[in-house]
């Protein structure tokens, strides 16, 4: 069964704060968990970490379930990142 999570509206990210966001999720009958971000593969979760995973994001909220799946994949800021200044 497959389950799609997070549709994003590239409208809306210029006038809200970055958050985690176009990241979906899929699982297998054999209970395997393919992650992806803006519709290509990033990681696969199998066994544990797989039933971790869907521990974590069962009944939670959009929000969570993005930046679960941010974690996961080690795609979410670490707030170490530069804002860039334009030259005046």
């Amino acid at each position: 069964m497959a389950r799609a999570v997070g549709a994003v509206d590239c409208r809306r990210l210029h006038c809200q704060p970055v958050t985690a966001s176009g990241f979906s999720y899929r699982t297998t009958k054999q209970g395997d968990v393919f992650i992806e971000h803006l519709g290509r593969h990033v990681v696969t979760l199998r066994g544990q970490a797989a039933k971790r995973f869907l521990k974590r994001v069962t009944g939670a909220s959009e929000d969570q379930a993005q930046l679960a799946m941010a974690k996961v994949t080690g795609n979410f800021k670490r707030g170490n990142e530069r804002t860039v200044i334009p030259d005046r």
